[in-house]
């Protein structure tokens, strides 16, 4: 078995890298747009050798531009290639860029190919007995391995020395000319001998050596037995010219002339500073975070100014009373909490920071009670003399998602007022799409500053430390920081807000009163009947079962049902079905959409899927959920996201409400353990076709603004256009359809996704979408629109003025560029349902609290949904009003309707 020496000199493949990179996902983009998958691909390689073989001795290779001398040789030599995309070659100069700022030795040389350049490099350090490693997915370099040369396969972590070459490809290296030139090459266009694949060149040379061997034995051709061997000596004497053709094109040139030699191929020291501003540009942030850890630097014309950092660590009265004056003078003063656990319902308070101009902060600590920590000051009258002043709804305050504060303090007994600022809800409305909105990625992509990492000073997994056993002297920083930088982030997002009229309204008027809503509805919370889930439970796991032992019977063997390998193996080994997909390593893919397709036509699949999705229900909600209620409150808080979703959509986890199904019968059943409490009931209230109507507003199609203004069934209304009937003969099947179309065109369905939808040929797909435009042109010509407007913006805007960057709206790549369209014409009325959804949830609320009672409460909101507790005396005066907020939420140009229902659980009430 083949090993590789200690320090090899690394001949890496650049052009096969990049190819095998920019082909894998992610397909990422930076946030003007520019592909940089393939760099970061290469990138991420590059380092994983780095790491693994620690050489001295390393050279990155790649092909020059232009014509090689095979291309002389043979004019269509490659000629059927087409060009190379324009998303991958504009990523080629960046790479070379990031590569020599590694250290990288580069090579790149006119008139040859790259494994000319490699196979002269290897056969010079052969000589000279320097092992060397390989690094390619190109079979081609097989014939370069000896004693003192290996390859290596990084994607598959497979090693070829002369046994492996054997084994694989059954010729010793030295014939592997042959037997490439044999075979041919369809990638390259080189024709070899025609009729020959893999098993026959392997057979002629196993039995008769080289192709110079075999013209002096075309006798002994015909006795080797193999299919087709009686008349192959004839295609040898037909086609000699081309199989020495091919033989020369399959060559690997060893005596390309180098400026350079093996020994002379060292690795230089990084220049972190040049790779800071590279990977900057690039937007790699975790590796722009590990250059900045090493010591690099901002670019000055790139870096804000310098600031000297001022931290104070408060431990006695005096410094306290100075910071309490500071903060009392301040304008506007930076927030943060310490906590022992980041679930708002659990974390108790360990201490407070506060930052009052960039550079200036302190930490408060109250509660760490390590071994030997200092004397800290008393917490409970510590709090008190904060209270009044984090109470001060005239005292403004910025804080990075300070919904999660709140809540804290709220548990504490003080409730946080004052709020005008949060950075992480400040980054979500500048772009949404632009980065990760928490503090360590914001700080690095404003501030071009690594922040103090939480794991750097509490350590990782099992052994982590809560705050309150951390040290002071690692903690004060570290708290202080968290208040000084989200400070400096405020001063740096938000001029850029105030001077967009549509985002400082989107932050104003929605994400920012929505902040103290959620922090209430989530410590809120919702009751749940915990007997009734592990009774489901119970059922599930029974039905698990049988679904277990019906798979079991027909694959006719036990297997793992989650088991990617397993099923692979009986799905296309052992009962044949047809593989639809594969993964990018080549083996037969079983994702879901695959076994949907498959289940229509085989029983396992969709037993299979049927299994997967109960599973994920008992494990997600019936299992999990009764061990979710907390001990205080006996209640399921879940947490709301407000700059998740780049739309603008809430989500929730811990538990996920808005993935509960509501289509099948198990998920009605969990909905039904979401009860209300004695004297109460569940009122849901949520909007009727809201993305169909705002569609309507937008597109201001006449068909469509009509038939909402007269409150006809949509549904019906567009089956009845495109089928040519009248409304009252529509039938259950014509309005199906009718419903796919409409939701479809909102998603940007092809009439490929709508044929598989509704089972039909693709040209009748096609005519329903064409005969819809035809009735409905308004909505053509909105969607076309929207694509101009996006391709000349890079974004879009809701109706209220968020906007969704679209970075790959002038992709060049076909598909990604489509698929950024399709979300040109979704968001703007995707998003716009969120923004009037938060808006009926502010002014819900807003009515709520003039109430100044408890006999209604906003439980949960999913989807274009609000769920509330409401006294059973009170629910039809609060159902009715709820529903008159609701539909003034938002002034369309077509009837905003809210329905409502209730019940005892959340099921009986949707």
């Amino acid at each position: 078995m083949v090993t590789v020496p200690n320090n090899p000199l690394i001949l890496v493949d650049g052009s096969s890298y990049l190819f095998r990179a920019y082909h894998a996902p992610p397909h990422l983009t930076n946030s003007k747009g520019e592909a940089t998958g393939a760099v970061f691909g290469v990138v991420n390689m590059l380092r994983s050798l780095l790491k693994t073989y620690q050489p001295t001795h390393m050279a990155v290779i790649f092909d020059a531009k232009g014509p090689t001398f095979r291309n002389e040789m043979f004019s269509e030599y490659k000629a059927h290639r087409p060009p190379m995309p324009d998303d991958l070659r504009s990523q080629i100069e960046p790479l070379h860029q990031v590569i020599k700022a590694m250290g990288l030795p580069l090579i790149s040389i006119p008139g040859v190919e790259a494994d000319d350049v490699i196979g002269t490099l290897a056969k010079q350090a052969s000589e000279q007995g320097i092992a060397t490693l390989i690094s390619t997915g190109d079979k081609d370099m097989a014939q370069l391995v000896n004693e003192h040369t290996t390859l290596i396969n990084t994607m598959t972590d497979t090693l070829l020395g002369p046994e492996e070459v054997v084994t694989k490809f059954g010729v010793k290296p030295e014939l592997i000319i042959d037997y490439l030139a044999l075979m041919g090459d369809k990638s390259d266009n080189i024709p070899g001998l025609p009729g020959v694949g893999e098993k026959t060149a392997t057979a002629l040379i196993q039995g008769l050596g080289s192709i110079d061997n075999i013209y002096q034995n075309l006798d002994a051709i015909a006795p080797l037995g193999f299919r087709g061997s009686k008349t192959m000596a004839k295609k040898f004497t037909e086609h000699e010219q081309m199989l020495r053709l091919s033989y020369e094109l399959a060559t690997i040139k060893l005596d390309v002339e180098l400026e350079t030699e093996p020994n002379a191929l060292t690795l230089n020291e990084p220049n972190r500073d040049e790779l800071v501003k590279l990977y900057g540009q690039l937007e790699f942030r975790r590796l722009l975070a590990e250059q900045l850890d090493d010591g690099g630097e901002v670019a000055a014309e790139e870096a804000p100014a310098k600031i000297e950092a001022n931290y104070t660590t408060i431990l006695n009265q005096a410094q306290l009373d100075e910071w309490l004056d500071k903060l009392a003078k301040a304008e506007l003063i930076a927030v943060d909490t310490e906590t022992t656990s980041i679930d708002y319902m659990q974390a108790k308070l360990v201490g407070l920071s506060f930052a009052v101009e960039a550079g200036e902060a302190a930490y408060l600590p109250l509660a760490h009670d390590y071994p030997g920590a200092p004397a800290q000051l008393d917490f409970d009258q510590a709090l008190a003399q904060l209270k009044p002043l984090l109470e001060d709804a005239d005292k403004a305050k910025v804080g990075q998602n300070l919904k999660y504060d709140m809540s804290v303090l709220a548990r504490h007994g003080i409730e946080l007022k004052g709020v005008a600022y949060d950075t992480m809800l400040e980054s979500y409305v500048f772009n949404s799409v632009a980065s990760r909105h928490n503090m360590d990625d914001l700080a690095l992509k404003y501030l071009g500053h690594k922040t103090i990492s939480f794991e750097s000073i509490a350590g990782k997994g099992a052994k982590q430390l809560t705050f309150n056993q951390i040290a002071l002297e690692q903690a004060g920083p570290y708290a202080a920081e968290d208040a000084d930088i989200t400070l400096r982030l405020h001063q740096k997002l938000w001029p850029q807000i105030e001077k967009e009229a549509g985002l400082k309204r989107v932050f104003e008027e929605l994400e920012l009163p929505l902040l103290s809503i959620l922090s209430k509805v989530e410590r809120h919370g919702v009751l749940i009947d915990s007997l009734m889930l592990s009774s489901q439970s119970q059922e599930m796991a029974q039905t698990l079962d049988s679904l277990q032992q019906q798979a079991y019977e027909i694959a006719g063997e036990t297997f793992n049902l989650s088991s990617t390998k397993q099923l692979q193996q009986i799905f296309f080994e052992k009962l044949g079905y047809p593989i639809l997909k594969k993964t990018p390593k080549g083996a037969p893919s079983t994702a879901e959409e695959v076994l949907v397709e498959l289940a229509l036509d085989y029983p396992l699949p969709k037993i299979i899927l049927e299994h997967r999705s109960l599973s994920k229900l008992k494990s997600t909600y019936t299992d999990k959920l009764p061990l979710m209620v907390h001990g205080e409150t006996g209640r399921v808080h879940t947490s709301y996201h407000q700059a998740v979703a780049a739309t603008g959509r809430l989500s929730s986890t811990d538990p996920n409400l808005q993935n509960i199904p509501i289509r099948t019968e198990m998920g009605r059943r969990i909905r039904h353990a979401f009860v209300a409490p004695e004297g109460h009931k569940i009122m849901a209230a949520d909007y009727s076709q809201v993305e169909l109507r705002i569609m309507a507003h937008l597109s201001q199609d006449k068909g469509l603004l009509d038939a909402f203004a007269q409150g006809k069934d949509i549904h019906r209304a567009t089956a009845a256009e495109v089928f040519g009937v009248a409304f009252d003969e529509v039938t259950s099947e014509q309005r199906r359809r009718a419903k796919a179309v409409n939701f479809g065109l909102i998603y940007g369905m092809s009439a490929f996704g709508l044929a598989r939808q509704l089972d039909i040929p693709r040209y009748e797909a096609q005519q329903y979408i064409d005969t819809y435009f035809e009735r409905y042109p308004g909505v053509q010509d909105y969607m076309e629109r929207t694509r101009k407007k996006a391709a000349e913006d890079g974004y879009v805007e809701t109706l209220f003025g968020r906007r969704l960057y679209l970075p790959e709206i002038n992709a060049r790549n076909g598909m990604r560029r489509q698929a950024a369209e399709r979300a040109a014409i979704n968001a703007p009325m995707q998003g716009t349902a969120a923004d009037i959804i938060k808006r009926a949830m502010i002014q819900v609320q807003g009515w709520i609290d003039s109430l100044d009672d408890d006999s209604i409460s906003i439980i949960m909101q999913v989807h274009d949904e609000l769920v509330f507790e409401v006294r059973e005396e009170k629910l039809q005066e609060y159902t009715a009003k709820v529903t008159e907020i609701m539909a003034d939420a938002a002034d369309l140009d077509v009837p905003l309707l809210a329905d409502a229902d209730a019940g005892d659980s959340w099921d009986e009430a949707h």
